[in-house]
């Protein structure tokens, strides 16, 4: 009886197999894109675009209702947290008079230093009017987009277009281009990354190869105290006192090397992270003979780095704890 039914169930599955067979007999005459398009042997099909990192479509932010919501938040909540943290000193800006006192101020490129992630709402909030209501951020495609809400709320909050770390790509630098190209101004921190001690990095070549392909001249500035406030390896801030300091544009000159360039540009904010700590002429004197203290620190390792870090920060008002005044009790 057992062997009957299954005998039955066969003939029955074989019957179903037939059936579907022969009404798939006219698909096999049409091809893509009713099938799947077949590969040929020893051809590598390229993964499929994720719509994240570099290639996150960022458009959208700079719409009219995307636009409105970030001036608030920028008015809002990060001037606040700027004030409250940071009570930054913004120096320099009279450097730029040249530029601001145009009827229509051509598009620029910031190039700052960077230790935390507070300085990027810094610089929105120090950065001349002139600038500041057409401003986009240049962020770690493979950090501030490498998820959904995290790249939506960079592009809406900071106005944040992806960019690559190491070498800016074609698809960062034709983006960069359209939006100069629009009006536009960028801000990008050319050590690619915050600062992993304390001190600074070598610059790497993409604020001066964008500033070669778009024509912007490159602002040098100098942020100091974030470090101190909400470094790196942080959990939480600890409120202080920053200074930003602004330089003068620069421009490539004809024929100069992106290399070049760079090293101009590293210079000037070194220079101007010398005048953050002294004074303007103290800072031009050892520029000009090179002995600016280097952004990158001594060549020392360990506690040696760690110490002389602590003696730079006494030099300036940047980044010192705004403890509460204790008094000693009268005993009387």
């Amino acid at each position: 009886m057992v062997d009957r039914n299954l005998q039955r169930a066969q003939r029955v599955a074989g019957a179903a197999e037939d059936a579907v067979r022969r009404a798939a007999m006219p698909l096999r005459n049409f091809g893509f894109p009713y099938r799947t398009p077949t590969v040929p042997r020893g051809v590598e099909v390229p993964p499929e675009v994720s719509g994240l990192g570099a290639h996150y479509d960022t458009e959208w932010a700079r719409r009219p209702l995307a636009s409105s919501v970030r001036t608030m938040i920028i008015e809002g909540p990060i001037r606040l947290t700027a004030r409250v943290l940071t009570s930054p000193e913004i120096v320099g800006t009279d450097r730029l008079a040249d530029l601001t006192s145009l009827d229509d101020p051509p598009p620029v490129i910031f190039a700052p230093n960077h230790h935390s992630h507070l300085d990027t709402g810094l610089m929105i909030r120090s950065v001349p009017l002139a600038w500041r209501h057409k401003l986009v951020v240049a962020a770690a495609a493979d950090y501030f987009f490498d998820k959904k809400w995290k790249a939506a709320l960079s592009a809406l909050s900071l106005n944040a277009i992806p960019i690559d770390r190491e070498v800016t790509g074609r698809t960062s630098s034709d983006l960069v281009k359209s939006l100069i190209d629009d009006g536009y101004s960028l801000v990008i921190y050319p050590e690619g990354g915050r600062s992993p001690d304390g001190w600074g990095q070598d610059f790497k070549g993409g604020a001066a190869y964008l500033s070669a392909r778009t024509g912007a001249p490159v602002v040098p500035v100098f942020i100091d105290g974030t470090g101190a406030i909400f470094g790196k390896g942080m959990k939480r801030p600890k409120p202080g006192r920053t200074k930003v300091v602004f330089g003068a544009a620069l421009r490539a000159d004809e024929g100069e090397s992106t290399r070049r360039f760079n090293a101009r540009i590293q210079a000037a904010v070194t220079t101007l992270g010398d005048e953050a700590i002294t004074d303007f002429w103290t800072a031009r004197q050892r520029a000009a003979t090179g002995t600016n203290p280097p952004l990158t620190g001594p060549e020392h390792t360990g506690w040696r780095r760690d110490w002389a870090l602590a003696e730079r920060r006494k030099l300036g008002t940047a980044g010192l704890r705004r403890r509460q005044q204790r008094r000693w009790p009268d005993l009387g």
